[in-house]
C-alpha cells in the first residue's frame, strides 16, 4: 500500500498522538493531497492590512500552490482573486506589490476591475452575447475575512467564520499586536528564502523551545548578559498551549506576555540610548516605556495553522513549494506613525536574528535541511513528538498545556492535520 492509501484506510499506521511516520515529509502523493484537503479547505493567511493600506494597493500571495492577488478596491473593500485570466489562464499580475486601477491580461487584453468584474474585451464583436456574458466571467474570488489586521482567505464559502476558526488564538493575537506601542502595527519589510525541506518541518519549529539553546547557541553568545538571561527560556517558567484547530502558543518570557503590564520595570540597558532619544523628542515617560517595551517584542510565539507564525517580533509565513522545498518569508513589523528611532531599532533587532546574515535564521534553515536529508533514510521509522506528554495538563475545554520545552504545539498541529487529511 502507498502511504497515502494507508493514511485513508489506516491512519494510525502513519500518525498517532505522539509520533508520525517519515512519509509525511517525503511522500509526493501526501503533499499533493495536503494542498487540496488542507490549503483548499481552511483559512489561509494572505496579508497584513498595512501591506495594502490604500485603495488600489495590491500584493501577490498564494493559497497552497494557487497564485492569488490581494487588492483593496475603490471603495476600500479587500478582495482576494485567483491570479488567472478567465480567457486562456494567463496570470494577470507578475508584480510582487504595487498600486493599480485595474488588471489587464497581457495576452489578449481582457480587463478586470479591482473587485474582479470583467470590464473590457478587445474586439468583442468576435463573440455573440451567449459566449461573452460578462456577469459569468468575473475573476474567481476567494472568501476573505480580517482579524486584528490579519487577512485570511479560503476557497470554501461554507466554512466557519474566521473568528471561530481562530478561537482562543484571538487573545494571543491581540496581545501580539500591542507591539505597536500605542500605534497601529505595520509591516516594515521582509527577508525571503527557501530551504530544501517539507513545510511541516518549519510548522513544527515555531513552538519548539527545546532546540533554542542548542541551535541558537551562537546567538546567545552574541547578546548582552541581560538578554541572555531573559532568553534562558527552558528555566523561566514558560509553557506551550494547544489553542485548538491546529493553533498553539509558546510562552518563552512570561513577564512579556502583556506589554502594557509592569511599565515601571527598569528599562533594559540595551535600550537606554533609545529611551534617551525618545525622551529628547518630547515623549512622556510612560510613552517612552511603552514604546521601548514594544520594541523588544512579545515574550511568546503563536502558530496559526497552517501557514502563519506571529513570532516574538515578526511574522513568519511558510509557503509550500513541493514535497521537499518550502519558501519562508520573515516580515519585520513596526509602529505605523510611531517614532522613527523605534522602528530603526526594530529593524536592527530583526536583522540581528532573522536577517540573511543574522544569528538565527541561517542556523534554523541548516537543521531543517538536515531533517529532510535524514528523512531519506528509514522510511518506516517514527518521528517522535512525545516530549512533555507525561506532564501535560488538560484544560476545561479539552485542550492541553505543558512546559515550554514540550512538543504540545506539534501534537496540536498534527491533530488538526489528521482530522483534515482523513475526511
Amino acid at each position: 500500500m502507498t502511504s497515502l492509501a494507508e493514511l485513508t484506510s489506516n491512519p494510525d499506521e502513519l500518525i498517532r498522538q505522539d509520533r508520525v511516520r517519515t512519509p509525511l515529509y517525503t511522500d509526493p502523493a501526501i503533499f499533493e493531497a495536503e494542498m487540496t484537503k488542507i490549503f483548499h479547505n481552511t483559512w489561509v493567511w494572505v496579508a497584513h492590512v498595512s501591506e495594502i493600506p490604500n485603495n488600489g494597493d495590491f500584493k501577490m500571495a498564494q493559497v497552497g500552490l494557487e497564485p492569488v492577488i490581494v487588492v483593496r478596491d475603490r471603495k476600500g473593500e479587500v478582495h482576494v482573486h485567483l491570479n488567472r485570466c478567465r480567457h486562456r489562464a494567463a496570470t494577470l499580475c507578475e508584480v510582487r506589490k504595487g498600486k493599480t486601477s485595474s488588471f489587464v491580461c497581457p495576452y489578449h487584453g481582457w480587463g478586470y476591475s479591482l473587485d474582479g468584474k470583467l470590464r473590457g474585451v478587445p474586439y468583442e464583436n468576435g463573440y455573440n452575447e451567449e459566449q461573452i456574458d460578462r456577469s459569468k466571467l468575473s475573476l474567481k474570488s476567494l472568501r476573505v475575512e480580517e482579524y486584528n489586521g490579519l487577512l485570511f482567505a479560503t476557497f470554501r464559502d461554507d466554512i466557519e467564520p474566521l473568528a471561530d476558526f481562530l478561537g482562543p488564538a484571538k487573545k494571543w493575537i491581540d496581545l501580539f499586536m500591542k507591539q505597536g506601542g500605542g500605534y497601529p502595527v505595520k509591516t516594515l519589510g521582509e527577508h525571503k528564502f527557501r530551504f530544501p525541506g517539507n513545510w511541516k518541518i518549519q510548522l513544527e519549529n515555531t513552538t519548539d523551545a527545546y532546540h533554542f539553546p542548542l541551535v541558537h547557541k551562537s546567538f546567545l553568545t552574541a547578546v548582552d548578559k541581560e538578554t541572555e538571561q531573559q532568553l534562558d527560556m527552558l528555566n523561566n517558567g514558560g509553557f506551550v498551549e494547544d489553542l485548538g484547530n491546529g493553533h498553539s502558543v509558546m510562552v518563552m518570557i512570561p513577564e512579556l506576555i502583556d506589554l502594557d503590564d509592569n511599565l515601571e520595570a527598569p528599562i533594559p540597558e540595551k535600550f537606554a540610548d533609545l529611551a534617551k532619544e525618545l525622551a529628547a523628542e518630547g515623549y512622556s515617560d510612560t510613552d517612552v516605556r511603552r514604546i521601548v517595551r514594544a520594541v523588544g517584542g512579545s515574550g511568546f510565539n503563536i502558530n496559526l495553522f497552517p501557514n502563519l507564525a506571529c513570532s516574538m517580533a515578526f511574522f513568519r509565513v511558510l509557503q509550500p513549494i513541493s514535497v521537499n522545498e518550502t519558501e519562508i518569508r520573515h516580515i519585520a513589523i513596526g509602529m505605523d506613525g510611531g517614532p522613527a528611532a523605534a522602528n530603526r531599532a526594530r529593524i536592527r533587532l530583526h536583522e540581528f536574528f532573522q536577517g540573511p546574515m543574522g544569528f538565527g535564521s541561517p542556523d534554523d534553515a541548516e537543521v531543517w535541511d538536515r531533517v529532510q536529508h535524514g528523512a531519506k533514510g528509514g522510511e518506516d521509522m517514527w518521528i517522535m513528538l512525545h516530549r512533555g506528554l507525561n506532564k501535560e495538563d488538560s484544560l476545561p475545554d479539552g485542550r492541553h498545556r505543558s512546559d515550554v520545552s514540550a512538543e504540545t504545539g506539534m501534537r496540536a498541529a498534527y491533530d488538526q492535520w489528521k482530522r483534515m487529511m482523513t475526511v
